[in-house]
């Protein structure tokens, strides 16, 4: 429970530092919501890590196999 507790913190606090000078709130995006959750001290948050790790090594290849096919993105 009060791992649970410290990420609700974590995401409260996330969320405010957030906000721009006006006081509008940006949101973040899913990639950055997927790294904040992955750093987190909860089950399942190092499989998250590890698939957005995945993803980016899946952009690595297409990016190179796109530079040898001469296409750019």
């Amino acid at each position: 429970m009060t791992t649970l507790r410290a990420a609700a913190v974590v995401i409260t606090i996330a969320a405010a530092a957030c906000a721009t000078e006006s006081g509008e709130q940006t949101e973040l995006t899913r990639a950055q919501k997927d790294s904040l959750v992955a750093e987190l001290p909860i089950p399942g948050a190092s499989g998250v890590g590890g698939a957005l790790e995945a993803r980016d090594r899946a952009n690595a290849r297409t990016a190179a196999h796109d530079s040898i096919g001469g296409r750019s993105p």
